[in-house]
């Protein structure tokens, strides 16, 4: 086994696609805008509201935006809160503290090993000084991820990370309207919301190109989502493909990555439709995984009949024979920097470099 690691230049810009939601988000700000949009007010804030003699938005700003109400309505909304067993509630918690001790962290995917290790790199940075994290699966879903940042002007966390960047720019209006500390990974925009660690999916589509190219594939494929990181990792595999001489026979686009059925599902779609393919590179490890399980299955010796690249560099992959060759980052200490920059900012600080790099490597293994 050996590593190598992405040439020693600065990291091309993720050319990150913004949208904008087929369906607009409340705009303004707290309750009113869910008065505009036809919501209605949840019913213990309603009832708090009719005990305190003040509005539903007097109570709602009261528990996410205190300075802005009247300290004598605030009193007797936080006895009434504290009288009927709201205060369990965490916004009646940061009533009384000034301050969430809450962190929500978005993953796109729970079966992601270097997701999980990346919150609990976080957490071992934001835990011991008081701070919990609570965890969301965004499933790679615009629908869930608009739905749980609707969700975050009734919660109101301390801080909030996401293991990608957000492309609707509805969302990051909204987050940028929440006020507090926004953590972006897993790519490298010009334009982040507020602080981010991440990397170069564009060089890290070029990177396996150029790994097929030093081993002398010439016919090479692409199986990966054709949105988010995917489309960039295939933009940068094409600039390398084209750079090296190499041709792309097959772009196969998987919509859902879920678990490694969907790598053995594409690649057996890929062969069926292309069976002179030499090198598959797939998005994911998931996505490689699965392949490389049904390149076994069919009896393909790897990597003489067919090679196979994943991007993630997940644990089975090193012991799944012949192991997986994968391009990846230490997603722990990836975890630990976005930490330490939220930290930073929860305590009033202006982090020097919020914007920071982290390391691609290739890890050659026996797939090819």
């Amino acid at each position: 086994m050996s590593d190598s690691s992405a040439a020693k230049r600065p990291p091309t810009i993720d050319d990150v696609i913004r949208l904008r939601a087929a369906e607009p988000l409340p705009s303004g700000d707290g309750e009113a805008a869910g008065e505009m949009a036809g919501e209605t007010a949840p019913t213990r804030i309603v009832e708090i509201a009719r005990l305190a003699g003040v509005s539903p938005i007097t109570v709602s700003r009261a528990l996410r935006q205190p300075e802005k109400v009247a300290e004598a309505k605030r009193r007797k909304i936080l006895e009434i809160v504290e009288r009927t067993g709201y205060a369990t509630n965490p916004h009646a918690r940061a009533l009384r503290s000034g301050q969430s001790n809450i962190v929500a962290a978005f993953v796109s995917n729970l079966q992601s090993q270097q997701f999980c290790l990346a919150v609990q790199g976080c957490g071992e940075v934001l835990e011991p000084q008081g701070y919990q994290l609570m965890i969301g699966q965004t499933s790679y879903s615009y629908a869930k991820e608009t739905t749980m940042i609707q969700s975050l002007r009734e919660m109101r966390p301390a801080a909030v990370m996401f293991t990608g960047v957000i492309e609707i720019e509805e969302n990051r209006r909204a987050l940028r309207a929440l006020g507090i500390p926004i953590m972006e990974t897993w790519a490298y925009p010009r334009d982040p919301i507020d602080m981010l660690v991440g990397f170069s999916n564009i060089d890290g589509g070029r990177l396996a190109a150029e790994h097929f190219a030093g081993r002398g594939y010439r016919r090479i494929a692409f199986i990966g989502r054709r949105s988010g990181r995917g489309a960039l990792r295939l933009t940068g595999f094409r600039e390398g493909a084209r750079a090296a001489g190499l041709d792309i026979v097959a772009e196969l686009s998987v919509d859902r990555v879920g678990s490694m059925l969907d790598g053995r599902r594409a690649l057996g779609e890929l062969l069926s439709r292309n069976a002179a393919v030499e090198a598959v590179f797939c998005a994911n490890d998931l996505l490689a995984t699965g392949a490389l399980l049904e390149a076994r299955r069919l009896g393909m010796r790897l990597p003489d009949d067919i090679a196979i690249l994943g991007f993630g560099h997940n644990d089975v992959a090193e012991e799944l024979p012949p192991g997986l060759t994968t391009i990846g980052i230490d997603s722990r200490d990836l975890g630990r920097q976005a930490g330490s920059l939220i930290l930073q900012r929860m305590r009033g600080e202006t982090p020097p470099n919020p914007t920071r790099a982290v390391e691609l490597t290739l890890t050659r293994r026996g797939s090819s």
